[in-house]
C-alpha cells in the first residue's frame, strides 16, 4: 500500500469531515471524526502488532495476549468486525468504542458522549460512506509515523478551530503563539510541565516537541494538565495518545472551582495544588462566572495570595492558581487580554501587590488578530516566584504589536517573528522599538500600570494628526458635495421632478 505525504494524509481526514458537513452541526462532528479516526488508528496499529508477533512467535494465542500489545481491542470489536455488519452500523461502532474504554484504563472516557446509533443524525448508508472513505489508506506506524499523524491530527483541530470562530479559541491556541510561551519558559529534561486550561493538548506537545527539536530526551518531561470541558479533554487524550506520548496526565474539572492535582503513588487525581518546574496556558479571556462567590470568602486552596478579581473578569483567578502550582525556582507563561494590565479596581490592587512581591518578570504585547475569534491583541504575561539576582526590581516590557504577518482571516507570527520575541524575552535589555527594561518604581508612579505602549512604542504606532489640515480636507469634501448636490437638483427641476 503506497505511503501518503502529510499533506495527502491531511486531505484524506478532511475529506472525512466533509462527508458528514451539513448532517451534523459544525460544533459536533469534530468528536465523531476525531472518534473515527482514533478507533482506526487503534485497529491498525492492532493488528500490526499482531502480525509481527506472530511472525516471530508463530503462535496466534500469545500475538493476541493483551499483555503483549500497547493497548487490547477485543475481537468482537476490532475494525473487521463492524464491518461485517450492514445494519445497525451505529450501534455496532458505539458497543466497540465502549468496549476499547472498559479494556484500557488509559483511554477511559476518550471517546467522550459520541453517539452513532442516532438514526437522525446517522443512517446506515451515510456510516457505510465514512467508514468506506476511513478505510482508502491504513493507519499503521509502518504506513503513517505517530509524528506524522499527530501533525495531521493537530491540522484537523486547526481547521476545526478556524470554522468554529470564537468557539475554537476554547481547544485550540495557533501554533506559533504557544512555540513563542515554550521557547520563553525553555524546558528543560527531567522538568514536570503544567498546562490548567489545556485544551487539546497543544502546549504540553509543543513542550515535548521542544526538546526533541534540540535533540534532547523529551521522554523525561512529566506532563500535567486540567481541562474542564469533557469533549475538549477527550481530544486532549487522543492527541496525546497519538504522539505516542504515554507519561501526559490530565485531569477532567474546573480549575478554579476543582484543582486537580496528580498523586503517583495512589496513581490518580486529588484536590489539591500541585508544585511544577514550567506553567503555561491560555485561559478563558475575562471569564464572566468564574467562581466568585467562592474566593470572595477566601479562596479554599489558599491561591488569592494578590487579591480576589473582580466578579466579570476571572483573568487574574487564573494567573494565581498558575502562581501557586509554580515550584520556587518555576516558571510561568499566561495569556492575557490587555485589560488585565491596566484595568483599575480589584485587579489595579492584584497587580500592585504582585508587582511589590516582584513576581512579574516579562509583559510581551502581542499584534492584533491572532486567535480564532478574537481581533483584540493579547499579552503573554512571564511570571516567577524568585526572580534571578539581575532581574530583581525590573520588569522587561516587549511591544510586538508590529512583530507579525498579516493574513487573510488573521494575522499571525512566522518564525522569525518568535524567534525575534522569545530572544527578547532571555536577553532582558533595552531594544529600540522592541523592549525596554522598567523599574517597578518607574510602574509603581504610573499608578502600576502595565500598559505597554506607555514604556515602549513602535513603528506601528499611529503618526500624529493634523487636526487643523484634516478638518480643512473634511471641509473641502463637504463644499464639494454641496455643489453637486446643487448640480443634480437643477438638473431634476428642470426635467419635473421636483418643484
Amino acid at each position: 500500500m503506497a505511503k501518503l505525504s502529510q499533506a495527502e494524509l491531511e486531505r484524506h481526514l478532511w475529506g472525512a469531515a466533509d462527508i458528514l458537513r451539513g448532517t451534523v452541526d459544525a460544533g459536533d462532528y469534530k468528536q465523531y471524526i476525531f472518534g473515527l479516526l482514533f478507533y482506526k488508528r487503534l485497529c491498525d496499529v492492532w493488528d500490526e502488532e499482531f502480525e509481527a508477533l506472530l511472525a516471530e512467535t508463530g503462535d496466534r494465542e500469545e500475538a493476541a495476549d493483551p499483555d503483549e500489545h500497547r493497548f487490547h481491542i477485543p475481537k468482537e470489536h476490532r475494525w473487521e468486525a463492524v464491518r461485517e455488519q450492514s445494519t445497525l452500523i451505529g450501534q455496532r461502532l458505539n458497543n466497540a468504542l465502549a468496549a476499547i474504554e472498559d479494556a484500557n484504563l488509559r483511554l477511559r472516557g476518550v471517546f467522550g458522549d459520541v453517539d452513532f446509533a442516532n438514526q437522525d443524525r446517522f443512517s446506515d448508508a451515510l456510516l457505510e460512506k465514512l467508514l468506506s472513505h476511513f478505510e482508502k489508506h491504513r493507519l499503521r506506524n509502518a504506513d503513517v509515523p505517530a509524528d506524522m499523524l499527530g501533525d495531521a491530527y493537530l491540522y484537523l483541530i486547526k481547521m476545526f478551530a478556524e470554522g468554529a470562530g470564537k468557539k475554537g479559541g476554547e481547544f485550540y491556541t495557533p501554533r506559533s503563539i504557544v512555540r513563542l510561551m515554550v521557547e520563553i519558559i525553555d524546558p528543560r529534561p527531567g522538568m514536570s510541565v503544567y498546562d490548567p486550561t489545556c485544551g487539546s493538548g497543544g502546549m504540553l506537545l509543543e513542550a515535548v516537541q521542544y526538546l526533541k527539536d534540540r535533540g534532547e530526551d523529551a521522554r523525561t518531561l512529566s506532563l500535567y494538565g486540567q481541562e474542564k470541558n469533557f469533549a475538549t479533554w477527550g481530544i486532549a487524550e487522543i492527541n496525546l495518545f497519538l504522539h505516542n506520548v504515554d507519561d501526559a496526565f490530565i485531569a477532567k474539572g474546573d480549575t478554579i472551582l476543582s484543582p486537580k492535582r496528580y498523586d503517583p503513588k495512589a496513581r490518580e487525581f486529588v484536590e489539591g495544588i500541585g508544585a511544577y518546574d514550567r506553567v503555561l496556558a491560555n485561559p478563558p479571556f475575562s471569564e464572566k462566572v468564574w467562581g466568585y462567590e467562592v474566593w470572595q470568602n477566601g479562596d479554599p486552596f489558599g491561591r488569592d495570595t494578590y487579591g480576589c478579581p473582580p466578579k466579570g473578569y476571572g483573568d487574574l483567578a487564573f494567573v494565581q492558581h498558575m502562581l501557586a502550582s509554580l515550584k520556587d525556582v518555576g516558571m510561568l507563561a499566561v495569556v492575557v487580554p490587555h485589560g488585565v494590565l491596566f484595568r483599575g479596581g480589584a485587579e489595579g490592587r492584584i497587580r500592585e501587590a504582585m508587582l511589590a512581591a516582584d513576581v512579574v518578570e516579562a509583559v510581551v504585547g502581542l499584534a492584533p488578530n491572532l486567535f480564532y475569534g478574537a481581533g483584540i491583541p493579547a499579552a503573554l504575561l512571564v511570571c516567577r516566584k524568585k526572580k534571578p539576582a539581575e532581574r530583581r526590581g525590573k520588569v522587561l516590557m516587549v511591544n510586538g504589536d508590529a512583530t507579525y504577518k498579516p493574513g487573510k482571516a488573521q494575522n499571525f507570527l512566522a518564525d522569525e517573528h518568535v524567534r525575534r520575541l522569545a530572544e527578547a524575552v532571555h536577553a532582558f535589555a533595552d531594544v529600540e522599538k522592541l523592549a525596554r527594561v522598567v523599574p517597578v518604581e518607574e510602574i509603581a508612579a504610573n499608578g502600576h500600570n502595565l500598559n505597554i505602549s506607555r514604556y515602549v512604542q513602535t513603528g506601528a504606532d499611529a503618526e500624529a494628526v493634523d487636526v487643523a489640515a484634516e478638518v480643512s480636507k473634511l471641509q473641502d469634501l463637504i463644499a464639494k458635495r454641496n455643489e453637486a448636490e446643487a448640480v443634480m437638483f437643477g438638473h431634476l427641476k428642470r426635467l419635473g421632478y421636483v418643484g
